[in-house]
C-alpha cells in the first residue's frame, strides 16, 4: 500500500485536494439550499483529510492518519447534528434553502 501511495507521488494528490477544496468552496458560495451547502463543507473537510493522510504517507509518519481518523468521527457527529438541524428547520418553514433562514433572527 506504501508503495502505491509513493509511486503515484504527492503532487497528484496535493493537485486532487485543491481541486476538491475549491470545489467544495464554490458549492458553499453559490448555492441556495442548506443541504448542498452542508455536503460542500463535509468535500472540503474531506479534502483536507485527504492533504493530510498524502502528507503523513509521505513522511512516514502516523501522526496524520490518526488525526484524520479523529477528524472523520468529529465529522460524524457534525453530521448528525446538522441534519437533525435541517429537518427541524424543514418542519418549521418547509424548505430549507438558505434565503428563508434569515427569517428565524430574533
Amino acid at each position: 500500500m506504501n508503495n502505491i501511495l509513493n509511486q503515484i507521488g504527492i503532487e497528484n494528490y496535493i493537485f486532487l485536494s485543491v481541486i476538491l477544496f475549491c470545489i467544495g468552496v464554490f458549492g458553499v458560495l453559490y448555492r441556495r439550499n442548506a443541504i448542498i451547502v452542508f455536503m460542500s463543507i463535509e468535500i472540503m473537510l474531506n479534502a483536507v483529510n485527504l492533504l493530510f493522510v498524502a502528507f503523513s504517507t509521505y513522511h512516514q509518519d502516523a501522526q496524520g492518519q490518526v488525526f484524520v481518523f479523529f477528524s472523520m468521527a468529529v465529522a460524524a457527529a457534525e453530521v448528525a447534528v446538522g441534519l437533525a438541524i435541517l429537518v427541524s428547520i424543514f418542519r418549521n418553514l418547509g424548505s430549507i434553502t438558505i434565503d428563508n433562514l434569515k427569517n428565524l433572527k430574533g
